[in-house]
C-alpha cells in the first residue's frame, strides 16, 4: 500500500492566537491587538511543517462532526496534508486551543480537548496499514499512552523510523515506549519528568541526552530552556544555541523543531547539519504568534545564519 513517507500520530484542533499587550486581572478586560485563527494542534502543526519541507505527510488524529472539522481538514488538503487517515468522531465538538499571547511574548493556554477529541488504540489499529506503508511514524505523547503504545509497535515491527515527541503522562511507564523509539525529543519539561532533573545549561543538557539514549533510541534531542538543544547518538554529543530571532510566540516551536528534525532524518543528513537544521526550523517558528509553521529551505537557511558555531 504506497502512502505517505512520514506518518504524524497526534494531535488536531483549531487554534485561536490571541495577541494582548498585558494579561488582565481577574475581573479586568484586555484589548486584542492580533487575531489569528488557524489549524493547530501538535500533530497537524508537525504535518504542515514536513509538508513545507517537501516531505509527503499524512495524519492521524481526531475530529468532531461539526463545520469547524470541515474547515480544518480541508486547510489540511491545501497544505498539502493527507488527511484520509483522520478520525471524525460522531456527536463530538473538534478540539480547541486558545492561545493568550502578551507583549513579551509569553503564552498561556485555555484547552478544550475532551477525551472524544483523543486518539485511542482502536483508532490507531484502523489506521496500521497507513503506518506500515510509511518510511516514518512520529508519535506525538500528549496522546493517551495506549494509542502511542499502538503507533510506536505497528511501526517497529514493519521496520519504520519511529520518532517519539515528548513524554508520557506517568513517567514510570516510559520504559515500554523508549525501547520501540529510534528517535527522542523533549522539551525541558518532558526531560524533567523522564529524568527527575530540568537541565540548566548545555552540560546538563548533553548529561540528559545520553541518560535517554541508553533507555532505547537511537538518537535522542533535549531543550535547555531559553538556551539551546542537546543532541546526543552513540558515539557523540552535540549542543546547538537557539539562533539570534526576536521571539513573538514560543507556540509552535517544538513542533517545527521535530518537523525539521524528522526531515533531515529522511534526507540521510549528517546528525550535525541536522541538529542545526532542527534548531533553525524553531527559529523559523518564534517570530509570531500561533503554532503554525512557515518552513522553507530558504527560512531555515536564514535562521542558519543566526545560530552561533
Amino acid at each position: 500500500m504506497a502512502g505517505p513517507d512520514v506518518m504524524v500520530v497526534g494531535q488536531i484542533a483549531r487554534d485561536l492566537v490571541l495577541q494582548v499587550d498585558a494579561v488582565p486581572a481577574a475581573s479586568g478586560t484586555a484589548a486584542v491587538r492580533h487575531r489569528r485563527e488557524l489549524l493547530g494542534g501538535k500533530g497537524a502543526n508537525q504535518a504542515v511543517g514536513l509538508a513545507q519541507l517537501g516531505v509527503g505527510v499524512g495524519l492521524l488524529g481526531v475530529v468532531g462532526d461539526d463545520e469547524i472539522a470541515e474547515r480544518l481538514l480541508a486547510r489540511a488538503r491545501a497544505d498539502g496534508v493527507d488527511v484520509s487517515a483522520v478520525v471524525r468522531r460522531p456527536d463530538t465538538p473538534t478540539g480547541l486551543i486558545v492561545d493568550l499571547v502578551d507583549a513579551d511574548g509569553n503564552w498561556r493556554y485555555v484547552q478544550d480537548l475532551p477525551e472524544p477529541t483523543l486518539l485511542t488504540a482502536e483508532d490507531v489499529r484502523g489506521a496500521a496499514d497507513r503506518l506500515r506503508a510509511a518510511r516514518a511514524v512520529l508519535v506525538q505523547l500528549q496522546q493517551p499512552r495506549e494509542a502511542a503504545l499502538a503507533a510506536a509497535r505497528i511501526a517497529r515491527q514493519a521496520g519504520r523510523l519511529v520518532v517519539l515527541d515528548g513524554a508520557p503522562e506517568d513517567p514510570s511507564r516510559a520504559a515500554e515506549l523508549l525501547v520501540l523509539a529510534d528517535v527522542l525529543r523533549t522539551d525541558a519539561t518532558e526531560t524533567e519528568l523522564l529524568t527527575g532533573g530540568r537541565p540548566a545549561d548545555a552540560a546538563d543538557g548533553r548529561r540528559a541526552a545520553r541518560e535517554l539514549l541508553g533507555q532505547g533510541p537511537s538518537l535522542v534531542a533535549v531543550e535547555v530552556h531559553g538556551v539551546g538543544n542537546a543532541f546526543a547518538w552513540p558515539d557523540a554529543d552535540l549542543f546547538v544555541p537557539l539562533s539570534d530571532t526576536p521571539t513573538v510566540d514560543t507556540t509552535g516551536a517544538g513542533d517545527a523543531f521535530v518537523a525539521g528534525l524528522t526531515a533531515g532524518l529522511l534526507a540521510g543528513a549528517p546528525r550535525r547539519s541536522l541538529a542545526r537544521r532542527a534548531v533553525a526550523a524553531a527559529g523559523a517558528t518564534v517570530g509570531r504568534p500561533g503554532g503554525r509553521p512557515q518552513l522553507s529551505e530558504a527560512t531555515i537557511e536564514r535562521q542558519l545564519a543566526r545560530i552561533p558555531t
